[in-house]
């Protein structure tokens, strides 16, 4: 087995030679500005280690990605009522489709579309105002990465509140239906700010250590959730994390993951590592190209698909 270290020179090597680097988000303005040469990767082992290569620290976007933190979060708050507002099916369907989310009266598909995370935002909010709700996710994340330097981008908050009226529509539609309990307007503000929080991979490697680890922090062996809630995070990754491309990440990669149209991905090798990469440039299904070749690489050379080596 070679080692973790060489995998990831050779990889940052292999990327850096790629031509062909996929395209920035165009339709957040701040996103759009992000050079698409930038490529970054970090592995969080089970002894403590973090491992990195290439622009592993430099700080980047995560999008759809807090969609996991928060979907632990209000898991934590309400348990599986949550499951009465979100499906948990694949969508098939682009992130912001509002196709199914017609045909099927409200009730969003999964946790991590657009229209689901809304919901879930919409769940989190409770009895609580939103810097409040805005508050507890911000410190989950710091908490679980084991760093309080992590914030929130707010150019790009800003840029998502002056651009989002897709979102703004799936959000009328479901409290339309009543799926949505608060203001769509605190609401979509929750839900911009949250997915504007600017992490590395280093951090995010980090952050996604319960995932990978039975709901435990490795290093110090302390309890995040539960290893049934982290199993059952993890299956939802790996089947909804990559949109109307998760099957083809799950046929090719073979891990659990979630992407973000940041260009980051996170992803876990459960019991060996947690694992994030970033590179903006997108596909067509909005995510990361050169992210997505770069952990069918790692798990190839690692062995660490769930489906075996």
């Amino acid at each position: 087995m070679p080692s973790l270290k060489a995998v990831l020179a050779e990889i940052v090597q292999e990327m850096a030679a790629q031509t062909d680097r996929g395209t920035v988000a165009s339709y957040i303005p701040e996103l759009a500005r992000v050079p698409v040469q930038h490529f970054g990767i970090a592995v969080a082992t089970a002894d403590g280690q973090v491992v990195c290569a290439g622009d592993a620290d430099t700080s980047f976007s995560i999008q759809s990605i807090s969609k996991v933190f928060t979907l632990t979060v209000v898991l934590g708050q309400i348990g599986d009522a949550l499951w009465q507002r979100v499906g948990r099916e694949p969508s098939g369907n682009a992130f912001n489709s509002i196709v199914q989310l017609e045909h099927e009266r409200g009730i969003p598909r999964n946790p991590f579309i657009n229209a689901g995370a809304i919901a879930v935002t919409d769940a989190l909010l409770g009895e609580s105002l939103p810097r409040e709700a805005l508050g507890s996710i911000l410190s989950f994340i710091r908490f679980v990465a084991g760093d309080e330097r992590i914030s929130i981008d707010k150019d790009v908050a800003r840029s998502e509140q002056e651009t989002g009226f897709l979102n703004a529509a799936l959000a009328n539609f479901m409290r339309a239906f009543g799926v949505l309990k608060h203001p769509v307007e605190h609401v979509l503000g929750v839900y911009f700010h949250h997915c504007a929080i600017a992490m590395t991979c280093r951090q995010l490697a980090m952050a996604g250590r319960y995932l990978a680890f039975s709901g435990r922090l490795p290093a110090s062996d302390t309890s995040v959730v539960s290893t049934d809630r982290a199993r059952r995070v993890n299956a939802l990754m790996l089947t909804c994390g990559h949109y109307d491309q998760s099957g083809d990440f799950a046929f090719r990669v073979g891990l659990p993951g979630k992407s973000g149209v940041g260009g980051g991905i996170l992803a876990v090798a459960p019991g060996t590592a947690s694992i994030a990469v970033w590179s903006p440039g997108l596909n067509q299904q909005g995510n990361s190209l050169l992210g997505t070749l770069a952990l069918e690489r790692l798990a190839k050379a690692m062995q660490w698909s769930v489906f075996g080596a």
